[in-house]
């Protein structure tokens, strides 16, 4: 009993003490009654109490104040919605800025040294070279190729549940596409998680979801390192989803490049990974197998969460708008020549859905631009401080700060986007019927500046060919009107748990 008690009195009195350290820790030196910093709402422990409903907790902060900030032990966290902050940080002082040690420290365990955590000269070659591969033809011939066949797939998978009558989970369905589609044009591999062969496959997508939940908790939990440190917790769970996730990984790495040494000409490679391989030649001690791995799966992350989550939103926001519903399915039976009634061979409807038919859907790519505004993939992203600055709205802040620029609330702000701003409104992108695009620093959902996302138009051509597919072949509705749909908290903007519908078919 008494050594009991010595260990709970032990225990007690180091949390007390490392409590009493870390609130010493964030308190001093913050300039906190400073007007000339941004007005403090708390510290990064606050969103703790908010974390399940995290972006709409900022999101309040927002509406009274464009600007404000949080406080952490190390530094402070500035966050806003301020648009000319934005421009400010992510391109006029682009080189004032950085992914910052805080954020490296927290994110390195999964993204490893990929383009989304690193700067400098690891982030100059990424890019060079992603940006001279999403420009070749080979690739983006390829990738259409995979997404339109993936996509027939999908449809014949959806048309099932129709004709059971069925309810059935979209958003599984979809992730799953994405996911075989992004690993044929990322490691030139056929996961077939859409035809329930691939039980790797499936175990790969939920250790990645898992881990990126975990890891995003690191954001709120004070005592992460340490419970890394002991292997206990959410730090357990972690480390095996990333034991998961590299053994997936590595193998696929391994494999692929046995593959290349037997084969001659390497000009023909038309997946990602396998592109990248040759590019190794040049440096292999720098680009071996494990910085390929951050590489190639920073790319992964971005095509699979960039079209499959937002696909989600999509189909959730016209669930709830059947009237802007029945204006797609209407503009691709304008488009395409169909009248939405007559039997059409699936197969050949997604292989006769050229460039041209993607470049007049107008409509759609509004929708989906309107759906991105609400629920941008990333709904919270930012910068560290490499030097003291002014922000251009006159708040100062500190080496070491972080500034985050909110995509989620920005969506909500009325001073941004209207007194409508709450409304699922395609027309807003629209001029004539022509879609007319915004300032990245307005519309931040694909970044801006130097780095903004490469993929942007894969992304595009990945989600329409999916949604011309699914809205020719099926009116969608939802399994509950009454169900309250949300998001899990995350580094991407999943629907939590599941988006259950009714697929009916339009050609019945």
């Amino acid at each position: 009993m008494n050594i009991l008690l010595t260990i709970f009195t032990f225990t007690t009195s180091s949390i007390l003490i490392l409590s009493s350290f870390l609130i010493l820790k964030i308190y001093s030196g913050k300039s906190i009654k400073d007007p000339s910093y941004p007005p403090v709402n708390g510290t990064v422990f606050h969103m703790l109490f908010y974390f399940n409903k995290l972006y709409d907790y900022q999101t309040q902060f927002a509406k009274t104040q464009r600007t404000f900030r949080l406080l952490s032990p190390e530094n402070s966290q500035i966050y806003t919605t301020d648009i000319r902050n934005i421009e400010h940080i992510l391109k006029l002082n682009f080189g004032k800025y950085s992914k910052g040690k805080y954020n490296q420290d927290i994110m390195t365990d999964l993204f490893g040294h990929g383009i989304f955590n690193v700067d400098g000269e690891k982030w100059r070659q990424q890019r060079k070279l992603a940006s001279f591969e999403f420009s070749t033809r080979v690739l983006r011939d390829f990738s259409c190729a995979v997404f339109r066949k993936n996509t027939a797939k999908l449809v014949k998978a959806v048309s099932e549940f129709a004709t059971a009558g069925r309810i059935f989970d979209m958003q599984d369905v979809l992730i799953k596409c994405a996911l075989d589609s992004m690993f044929k044009v990322g490691f030139g591999v056929d996961l077939n998680c859409l035809d329930g062969l691939s039980k790797e496959g499936t175990e790969f997508m939920r250790a990645f979801d898992d881990a990126n939940a975990l890891v995003y908790w690191r954001y709120v939990d004070p005592f992460w390192k340490l419970k890394r440190s002991l292997n206990i917790g959410s730090e357990a769970s972690l480390k095996n989803n990333l034991k998961v996730i590299d053994e997936f990984m590595n193998r696929l790495i391994r494999t692929k490049r046995d593959n290349l040494t037997l084969q001659q000409d390497f000009n023909l490679k038309e997946d990602i990974l396998s592109r990248f391989l040759v590019a190794s030649q040049e440096d292999p001690e720098k680009m071996n197998d494990k910085y390929l791995r951050d590489i190639i799966l920073s790319f992964m992350i971005a095509g699979k969460d960039t079209t499959a989550n937002t696909l989600s939103w999509f189909i959730y926001m016209l669930c709830k708008n059947p009237l802007i519903q029945e204006k797609v399915v209407q503009e691709v039976n304008d488009i395409t020549g169909n009248d939405g009634k007559e039997t059409t061979n699936i197969d050949d409807f997604v292989a006769n859905i050229t460039e041209e038919t993607l470049e007049r859907m107008q409509y759609l790519h509004a929708a989906l631009t309107e759906t991105l505004r609400l629920y941008p993939v990333v709904p919270v992203d930012g910068r560290c401080a490499e030097i003291d600055d002014i922000l251009p709205d006159g708040f100062r802040l500190k080496k070491g700060d972080g500034v985050y620029y909110m995509a989620y609330a920005m969506g909500r702000m009325s001073y941004i986007w209207g007194e409508d701003t709450a409304e699922f409104r395609p027309e807003r992108w629209l001029k004539n019927g022509i879609f007319q695009p915004e300032s990245p620093f307005k519309f931040v959902s694909f970044h801006a500046g130097p780095r903004i996302c490469l993929g942007k138009d894969f992304a595009y051509r990945q989600m329409k060919i999916v949604a011309i597919a699914l809205l020719r072949f099926f009116h969608f509705k939802l399994a509950d009107d009454t169900k309250n749909v949300t998001y899990k908290t995350m580094f991407t903007l999943h629907i939590d748990g599941s988006l259950d519908l009714y697929a009916i078919s339009r050609n019945s």
